[in-house]
């Protein structure tokens, strides 16, 4: 049985998007056309994917409209949820500021080019 499965982000600046996801360690990896504005660009974090793809997918291929509001919320680990957050600068707007969770966890919320959430989470601690 295959194993990978991955999101697919719609965007309605594509390469807007996909340099947000850069800024978490996203490498592009696929892109389509190979040449100019691409309409799907596959990125990899590790063992992680996502893909960016024109928003209008959706509508061309399987005759849904591309929706509004939060669409999905991403969910990504970084080493230090401050730093991460603080070198966005005016490439996302922060819906959350950084804070401890209950759980252990630092996490923020900032909006990806499009305005869906993304949480930007540090791991808890391994030390009390």
């Amino acid at each position: 049985m295959a194993d990978r499965a991955f999101p697919v982000v719609f965007a309605t600046r594509v390469m807007a998007t996909v340099k947000f996801y850069e800024h978490f360690g996203f490498v592009a990896f696929f892109r389509l056309p190979p040449d100019g504005e691409p309409g799907y660009v596959g990125l990899r974090r590790g063992a992680a994917e996502l893909a960016v793809v024109d928003a209008a997918w959706p509508s061309d291929h399987y005759a849904r409209p591309f929706g509004t509001g939060a669409r999905f919320e991403m969910f990504v680990y970084v080493d230090d949820v401050d730093a991460a957050v603080g070198g966005l600068g005016d490439r996302a707007v922060v819906l959350r500021e950084p804070a401890d969770m209950p759980w252990g966890e630092r996490v923020a919320y900032v909006a990806d080019p499009d305005g869906n959430p993304v949480a930007v989470a540090q791991a808890a601690s391994a030390s009390p």
